[in-house]
């Protein structure tokens, strides 16, 4: 029973008479839990008193001594968060050397170093951090070339950062990295202007390469066809010498060489498709005869006249 009623106590004293416990030591300013990356500004009848940002429990006893007691009830506790912070401005509105309207989106880093000046220093600190990073792009951004303007952003993140830096510490924020992530045209007619110089661009760009293609394939066609041109005329040059090569070893034997010419005049006879009259070898006297003969059958043939 002794044990069982231990057990309760222990059990309603650490649900509920130890957080009871602790609030009113921490109130009394016993002890304060800072936790990791962040800073506590104690204020007392308008005078900072100390700065808590090492992480972990801290003895307000041992750091304020007898003001501990009334920095609760008196004074005020300001928290601040030393973690890194980002932040992106959009479309920060400048014109080029050329007069374009460009829009620059700036992406920066910050975090606070100095809490006692991020808290009396500027009601707003990051709110005039943003429009400090705004400004400072306007002001060292503007009138810039539009190459330069488009192809430099390593540069003009330096000069943006070094602008801001000094200002922003003074406020109790320190810059870190500043990067011009996005350069863009506002008007939209000088993009579709711009879009429509480009296709035409890429059009003449073509046109030129097809052309050229063009005239590649006929120049290489031209010098084929001359090159054929040579090796056929070679051929036909070359063609009655060696033609009369041949008949000069013809002619050597008398009768091979006509035997030759009588089997080409046949064959030129065959190849010519014409209709051939046959005489064959009498007399002279029977030559029309022989010729009347020969002519269409049915036509009547005329009868030889007695006459000398």
């Amino acid at each position: 029973m002794d044990f069982i009623i231990g057990v309760v106590i222990t059990f309603f004293a650490c649900f509920f008479l130890e957080p009871i416990i602790l609030g009113i030591a921490k109130t009394l300013g016993f002890y304060a839990i800072v936790n990791e990356r962040e800073a506590r500004v104690y204020v007392l009848f308008g005078k900072v008193i100390g700065i808590l940002n090492e992480p972990g429990l801290c003895l307000l006893w041992t750091r304020f001594g007898w003001k501990a007691l009334f920095v609760n009830w008196l004074g005020t506790c300001y928290v601040r968060d030393l973690r890194l912070d980002q932040q992106y401005l959009r479309s920060t509105p400048v014109n080029s050397e050329e007069g374009a309207p460009m829009g620059i989106g700036v992406w920066y880093e910050m975090f606070i170093s100095d809490p006692v000046a991020h808290v009396f220093r500027n009601a707003d600190p990051e709110g005039s951090l943003l429009a400090n990073v705004g400004n400072a792009t306007v002001r060292c951004l503007s009138n810039m070339p539009l190459s330069a303007m488009l192809q430099e952003r390593h540069a003009m993140s330096q000069t943006v950062r070094q602008e801001v830096s000094n200002q922003s510490q003074e406020w109790g924020y320190k810059v870190g990295s500043v990067y011009i992530r996005k350069v863009h045209f506002r008007d939209d007619e000088m993009v579709r202007q711009i879009e429509a110089k480009v296709v035409n661009r890429l059009r003449q760009v073509t046109a030129a390469i097809t052309q050229d293609g063009t005239n590649q394939v006929n120049i290489i066609s031209s010098t084929a066809e001359m090159q054929a041109a040579v090796e056929f005329a070679r051929a036909a040059a070359m063609r009655p010498q060696i033609v009369g090569e041949a008949l000069n070893t013809i002619s050597k034997d008398p009768e091979v060489a006509s035997s030759l010419f009588d089997i080409l005049e046949t064959q030129n006879l065959l190849k010519g498709n014409v209709d051939l009259t046959l005489i064959p070898e009498s007399g002279r006297n029977d030559l029309l005869t022989e010729v009347l003969s020969a002519s269409t059958p049915g036509t009547p043939q005329p009868r030889p006249s007695s006459k000398p």
